[in-house]
């Protein structure tokens, strides 16, 4: 059977797997949406690095679990830089104007 006809203005990505139209901006909300996502992301590793030990029912179980085992505040810093580190280069990336040579 043959392929249907692709109109010029469509573009297929990953051997027609994803087909977009050409000269494409990405919206806007998607765009704020990296900021959000990625915000929440680092927010959640900086407050919950130890776990959640503030908990009215589980709370103490964590600060025992905590005093039993080591945890590494130095390590989840690290993390959390490299979630920063992604996020910066995503929200770049996502801001930025595209253009196909």
């Amino acid at each position: 059977m043959p392929d249907p006809k692709v109109p010029d203005d469509i573009e297929e990505l990953a051997g027609g797997w994803i087909t977009e139209r050409k000269n494409t901006e990405i919206p806007a909300f998607l765009k704020f949406s990296y900021i959000f996502i990625g915000g929440g992301c680092l927010l959640y590793i900086l407050f919950f690095m130890n776990g959640e030990v503030n908990h009215s029912t589980r709370g103490n179980l964590v600060r025992q679990m905590n005093a039993h085992t080591q945890s590494s505040s130095p390590f989840m810093y690290f993390v959390a830089a490299l979630i920063l580190i992604y996020l910066v280069i995503a929200i770049v990336f996502a801001f930025k104007k595209t253009h196909k040579d």
